[in-house]
């Protein structure tokens, strides 16, 4: 046996500066919020040419506004050489601009914002990724910090204290108390809806229940229907009724008065006794389970899926291992629908400041102990990647201002958070967002098959989300070069919910563009020749999926003699905090 050869003192130290820092980040700063400022602290010291630079053009826009401080000091007539940008709505009441003094706070604390996150993004000699993580904390930092988040510094709040005699400090006195009890700056009213009552209301009936989920069938709004169900996968991370809000926004209602036949996933809102549950079982149990209720009910060979952001992932998957399975010719799915659906975790959006060894290792750590992880957390995390809007817009207007919450059916759907089981999202967490095996052929193996996304030969309709920045669209496009059958994409104006939540309205509110995609296609190129249409992309929708979906026969009641009712929508599952 031969001895171990004695390594070098090189190495040596960097085997212990690797271990300082792995403890720096599990011990101390666990989701990488110190380490990249101090990276960039570093980086411009060793820069020093640079650093003169960037403090030579700051002492240019110093000065420039030094001279609209004073000439707005003696009276006198002076714009602002900085400006909030068009969608930073914090100071839009006119006395940021017609008081000097008030003008002064907002212009020194821009100038201020402003110049931080240029040094940031412009750091030299630090890896993009450090980057973006170093502006993200420094970001949400300067916006916890704005005058706008502090009654002495809000002239706003505090002309409203005074013409109520003090009344608004004592709603939003008992506001914040409120949101403390609920341990989340609450962005609607948690009794101006009711799940089932003006919320999830359209009839149906529960018609298979597990141990993961309900299979919605909903009651015919026509006639005749299209044979084929069409099978909806919503994401396990919030709930399913953000398809059928209320009849007016409701997509399951739309598609039934088109006369096709609705299936839905109302997901099981886990808890510590289904820590094991796994990503197969979901599989297995969840988007399998609904589909095979679907094709037995409605006694058709196959359905139509339509899978939507984290139900998209898993419905990509299923339809490579059902690929796998079943072989084309007795492929449960005849054709399916992506809705802001990744499969390619290389550029994930902004929530990419989150996905690293140590963030995962700290979350996967946490879940052990609990068994989920709970909603609350992942909310947290999402309102963090746009702080502004979602976090302190709420503090500005319940805490200062004394407003009640409002009553606005997505922002309380939202707010309807929902727990993932540790097994499950553990495995998610490494295997697609941090390793990206999901694109690599037979990489992982899922419910005992090997996943290659090549395998998938059925047509597929895809949407993606103009501004989305959990789904960004131009990533959710790479789709496109893995799966072979003929494609259609199809990019929404707005966000990740209204881009889908997006019903035809006149007149037309938002527009989309729409066109075959291919394999060897580019995004740029794709956009490029792509028509844009006004309105909303589910008109084009139907006219791509009604021709496929079957002659049309006699509706069938949403219960039958082999799948009686369980429970009357929006069932049990839905329900559960």
């Amino acid at each position: 046996m031969t001895a171990k050869k004695p390594l070098a003192p090189v190495q040596v130290v960097d085997r212990a500066m690797h271990q300082v820092h792995e403890h720096w980040q599990t011990m101390v700063d666990p989701l990488g919020m110190a380490a990249p400022i101090i990276h960039a602290h570093l980086a411009w010291l060793a820069h020093p040419q640079e650093l003169a630079e960037k403090c030579v053009a700051f002492s240019g826009q110093l000065w420039a506004l030094q001279w609209h401080s004073l000439r707005r000091m003696i009276g006198a007539p002076s714009r602002s050489p900085i400006e909030p940008h068009s969608d930073d709505t914090r100071f839009n009441d006119p006395i940021w601009t017609d008081s000097a003094t008030w003008d002064l706070v907002k212009s020194w604390y821009l100038l201020a914002t402003r110049h931080t996150q240029d040094m940031l993004y412009s750091t030299p000699g630090l890896s993009s990724e450090n980057r973006r993580r170093a502006a993200f904390w420094w970001r949400n930092w300067l916006n916890a910090v704005a005058p706008t988040n502090f009654l002495l510094t809000n002239p706003v709040a505090l002309r409203k204290a005074a013409e109520t005699h003090g009344d608004s400090l004592r709603q939003g006195w008992h506001n914040y108390l409120e949101d403390m009890r609920a341990r989340m700056v609450r962005m609607s009213d948690p009794d101006g809806f009711k799940v089932g009552g003006n919320l999830g209301n359209t009839p149906g009936k529960v018609v298979m229940r597990n141990r993961l989920l309900e299979v919605i069938h909903y009651a015919p709004r026509q006639r005749k229907v299209h044979a084929r169900p069409v099978v909806l996968i919503t994401p396990w991370i919030n709930k399913f009724y953000i398809l059928d809000l209320n009849e007016r926004k409701s997509m399951v209602r739309y598609l039934l008065d088109q006369g096709l036949d609705v299936y839905m996933t109302s997901w099981k809102n886990p808890d510590a006794s289904m820590r094991e549950v796994s990503f197969d079982d979901y599989i297995l149990e969840g988007v399998h389970a609904i589909v095979e209720t679907a094709r037995a009910q409605s006694g058709q060979p196959s359905v139509h899926a339509v899978g939507y952001c984290i139900g998209g992932t898993a419905l990509s998957i299923y339809m490579a291992w059902a690929n796998r399975r079943f072989g084309e010719a007795a492929m449960p799915v005849s054709d399916w629908t992506l809705l802001t659906t990744l499969v390619d975790f290389r550029k994930p959006g902004d929530i990419e400041v989150f996905i690293d060894e140590g963030s995962v290792r700290y979350l996967c750590d946490s879940m052990a102990r609990t068994g989920y992880l709970d909603g609350a957390q992942m909310a947290s995390a999402f309102r963090l990647l746009r702080s502004n809007s979602l976090i302190w817009h709420y503090v500005e207007h319940g805490w200062l201002y004394g407003e009640p919450p409002p009553a606005f059916d997505v922002l309380f759907w939202n707010m309807d958070t929902t727990r993932m089981p540790y097994a499950m999202h553990a495995w998610y967490l490494r295997e697609l967002y941090l390793h990206n095996r999901l694109i690599e052929s037979d990489a992982l193996t899922v419910a005992g098959e090997p996943i290659d996304l090549h395998r998938i030969m059925q047509p597929l309709y895809m949407v993606a989300a103009e501004d989305d920045h959990i789904a960004p669209w131009q990533q959710t496009f790479r789709m496109i070069h893995f799966v072979r059958g003929e494609k259609r994409f199809v990019l929404s104006s707005s966000g990740h919910i209204l881009g889908i939540v997006n019903p035809p309205v006149t007149p037309p509110k938002r527009h989309y563009w729409a066109a075959t995609a291919h394999r060897a296609d580019r995004w740029e190129a794709w956009h490029a020749r792509a028509p844009q249409s006004g309105g909303s992309w589910w008109t084009d929708w139907m006219d791509w999926l009604k021709p496929r979906s079957g002659d049309l026969i006699a509706a069938r009641p949403a219960e039958s003699a082999d799948f009686p009712a369980l429970d009357d929508a929006p069932g049990r599952y839905v329900l559960e905090s």
